[in-house]
């Protein structure tokens, strides 16, 4: 082999290169291949360019792996975990504008570097499809502030899509943390007072109960893993600190912003909340069909624009087509996995027999496995079997996936392929199989928020955005005629804000009436509710504690049997049954016992 039979060879071997120095580990794998690109562990994965691209998609991919090298050299994931906010906008802004200070290290230190993370943010931001914004109330603030920590950090113009977010919100941030986003220059290599300057800067712009919870919440208690002030102070005289991924921004939302955010089911309600507790609050049970109301302590501003739509409507069939061959080409390399998880689930299911045999029994039909033991024994009397009937439910899983803006990238992606795998298995199984989808219908609030502003912005007006749910198959839809539907997940452009509380109660309401004995409820999600247009004027935990109530009373009261697929984020916080997948790659391997494990029949 010589580099004229692999153009891509020298690529490969200068990337790699580059990627070890910056990272400063010569042991660190990194691999090329389709997909986003993904770091596990001590090993980085890089898209490949295709041959004859530009030099800007060059520079693109360059920036992705300088952008987890980085990372791995600067950043210190217990120290970032610590003073993150738990919850909402305060949340993803803690982490964009940590993604800023990283990416600002490399800038300033190399300009071939700083080139080739401006590409890379380019293409992020047009995946997200930034550059198609034209008001305010779809530029999310969160983004906008890390986007502009990152202007002054580095002092070069942000990328057209990156600049067409900042522009609705730059004189309101510069006008109100414009000097603690110039004192973040001062601490760029201080990863704890960097980000206790970035908490007063979330203050600044009106989060601060955001805030409420103290930074060392965790060191005063003992159940909760803790670092000690020794181990900090290491931190802080390393500049090995700090938190990155501008990848995890196509990765961000997907890991990032998942393995930040614990949802923390102990919250109090804050200053800004209604004065009733939710915890407190009586639990609403079920009505008589099984059926669960809206919490007591949670109000939608108005229900007139929110949809329920098939996944069919929302895309023309050529784009669905292509959407689909996108996510077949994902769906490769685990060809094997569905035939492994559905032998697995066949026997957790008792979906498909009815009738069994009892063995050892000294009158029946002769058992042939013990026709040698009866000719050595004749007198041998438990040689027979008799056929009964078995203990049989028919079952009905609903796989619930969340189909927002946190979710792009790669967790969009491996969630996809859960839903495929899983819903192929299962139907194999006999096992009728419901795939739904939540997101809101705008970014920012939509026609909800302007009639609330046209009412004169009342206060705690509860949820204000417009619900998106979305029916991908129903559970009498037969699979091939629905299977293309699941490519409209790929789709970035869908996914935007989520309500998570909301769309459980309208999936659990949606198979508890159904006539199967057994019904399973499937949450496939980062485990992080958010909608700027909510929280901005209502408690900060205000959709976190909707969700718990949802789980709880699904899990206390109903007769639905709920699990949770956390995607990059443990969401055991909240359910009891429930599993966490980092990369798509499990599916063929461990989770299929834990996935296979977590259908299995409760005694």
């Amino acid at each position: 082999m010589n580099d004229q039979d692999h153009p891509l060879e020298p690529f490969k071997r200068a990337t790699t290169a580059t990627i070890r120095a910056i990272a400063q580990n010569a042991e660190l794998e990194v691999t090329f291949g389709q997909g986003p690109a993904s770091v596990r562990g001590n090993r980085i994965r890089v898209p490949l360019p295709t041959i004859g691209c530009n030099e800007q998609e060059i520079d693109a991919v360059r920036g992705m792996g300088d952008e987890f090298a980085l990372k791995i050299r600067y950043h210190d994931e217990t120290v970032h975990n610590r003073l993150t906010p738990r919850a909402g906008p305060a949340q993803e802004m803690f982490q964009w504008i940590e993604d800023a200070r990283i990416a600002s290290i490399g800038s300033l230190a190399m300009e071939g570097v700083a080139q080739n993370l401006d590409a890379s943010l380019e293409v992020q931001c047009q995946q997200a499809a930034f550059d198609t914004i034209t008001v305010e109330s779809e530029a999310p603030l969160s983004i906008a502030v890390g986007l502009l920590v990152r202007q002054h950090l580095t002092g070069r113009e942000l990328p057209p899509s990156a600049e067409n977010v900042v522009q609705f919100w730059r004189d309101y941030i510069e006008e109100n943390a414009g000097d603690d986003i110039s004192a973040l220059r001062d601490c760029l290599m201080d990863q704890k007072e960097f980000a206790n300057v970035c908490r007063t800067i979330i203050g600044d712009l009106g989060m601060a109960a955001d805030l409420e919870d103290p930074p060392d919440l965790d060191e005063s208690n003992d159940d909760l893993d803790t670092v000690d002030e020794g181990a900090e102070s290491d931190s802080e005289a390393n500049p090995e600190d700090v938190v990155l991924d501008d990848d995890a921004v196509a990765d961000e939302n997907a890991d990032g912003e998942a393995t930040m955010v614990d949802m923390d089911a102990d919250f109090d309600m804050d200053e800004l909340g209604s004065e009733a507790d939710p915890d407190e609050a009586p639990m609403q049970v079920p009505d008589d069909a099984g059926r669960i109301r809206m919490d007591v302590n949670y109000q939608a501003y108005t229900e007139q624009f929110d949809e329920i739509v098939r996944a069919e409507e929302l895309c023309e069939p050529d784009e669905m087509f292509r959407l689909r061959t996108m996510l077949d080409q994902q769906l490769i390399s685990l060809q094997h996995a569905t035939s492994k998880l559905a032998n697995r689930l066949q026997r957790k299911l008792m979906a498909k027999q009815n009738r069994t045999w009892e063995f050892d029994l000294d009158e029946g039909v002769l058992d042939a496995a013990r026709l040698a033991q009866v000719v050595i024994d004749p007198m041998n009397p438990l040689a027979y079997k008799q056929e009964k009937e078995m203990q049989f439910r028919d079952t009905v899983v609903s796989m619930l996936i969340d189909s927002s803006g946190s979710m792009r990238g790669r967790s969009i992606t491996i969630a996809a392929m859960c839903a495929d795998i899983l819903g192929r298995t299962l139907e194999r199984c006999s096992v009728r199989v419901e795939i739904l989808g939540f997101t809101t219908r705008a970014w920012r609030g939509g026609q909800s928020r302007e009639n609330w502003i046209a009412a004169g912005k009342p206060s705690n007006p509860g949820r204000l955005n417009d619900l998106r749910h979305i029916i991908y198959k129903s559970a009498d839809d037969p699979w091939q005629r629905t299977r293309r539907n699941l490519g409209l997940m790929m789709r970035e452009e869908l996914l935007k804000e989520n309500i998570d509380g909301e769309a459980l109660i309208w999936a659990h309401n949606r198979i508890v009436i159904r006539h199967e004995q057994r019904k399973v409820l499937m949450v496939i999600s980062d485990g992080l509710p958010v909608d700027n247009s909510t929280l901005l004027v209502n408690p900060s935990n205000y959709l976190e504690q909707h969700l718990k109530y949802a789980i709880e009373t699904i899990e206390n009261y109903s007769p639905v049997e709920l699990i949770a697929i956390g995607i990059g984020h443990d969401v055991t916080h909240h359910y009891r049954r429930a599993v966490t997948i980092t990369d798509a790659e499990q599916m063929g391997g461990a989770m299929i016992d834990q996935l296979a494990e977590l259908f299995e029949t409760e005694s």
